[in-house]
């Protein structure tokens, strides 16, 4: 019995500091309460849903970006870019088909998902371990050997292939990215690391 009193004296206590504290003490309460259920209840519980580690990611680079953003010209942005997407047999009726044809801005967050490999079609928006860091780009091309698959990406703002991404082996692969939950809302976290980017990669998009 005084256990069960004990229990409901924690219970009352705790709730009012959470919810109807609103001394520095209940504030800080209520972080600490935040920032326990995100990492340890929310995130592995919709990693485990979506089946991917990071099922929630925040483009970094301007790679993705296409000028204007959401109200980007597909003709103009075409023109820019046509060259490098014809070496590889990508026409612009077919970019047109593709998910997100208007790229990604610096800040998005992106819900992910996780990606089978021989689910993912070209066109796709992959997130991969790039070298221990996560990158998010494009497929342009899939080879199948012998039931394994190797990816090929670039960004869709970018003028070329980076090395790392010629050859993309599938336990490479985090996820797919499936939606843009909220334009630009990462610039909440993006902002602190800001000053460790090299000068170029500083910045809005639009300033780059």
């Amino acid at each position: 019995m005084n256990l069960k009193k004990e229990i409901k004296k924690i219970y009352n206590k705790s709730y009012y500091l959470l919810f109807k504290d609103d001394t520095w003490k209940g504030w800080i309460f209520s972080i600490i309460f935040i920032f326990i259920f995100i990492k340890f209840i929310f995130f592995p519980t919709l990693s485990l849903i979506t089946g991917t580690q990071i099922p929630l990611a925040i483009v970094e680079s301007c790679s993705m970006y296409h000028k204007g953003d959401l109200l980007s010209n597909y003709d103009d942005w075409w023109k820019e870019h046509e060259q490098k997407y014809l070496e590889f047999d990508v026409t612009k009726k077919e970019f047109q088909e593709y998910h997100f044809t208007n790229g990604f801005n610096k800040g998005d967050i992106l819900f992910i998902t996780g990606a089978k490999p021989e689910k993912l079609e070209v066109g796709d928006i992959i997130i991969f371990n790039g070298n221990g860091r996560p990158i998010i780009h494009r497929i342009i091309k899939i080879k199948e050997k012998d039931g394994e698959y190797t990816f090929s990406t670039i960004g869709d703002n970018n003028n070329g292939q980076l090395t790392i991404e010629k050859d993309i082996k599938s336990e490479q692969l985090i996820g797919k990215a499936t939606f843009k939950i909220a334009p630009l809302l990462g610039w909440t976290k993006l902002i602190f690391y800001e000053a460790q980017r090299n000068p170029q990669e500083r910045g809005f998009c639009d300033e780059n």
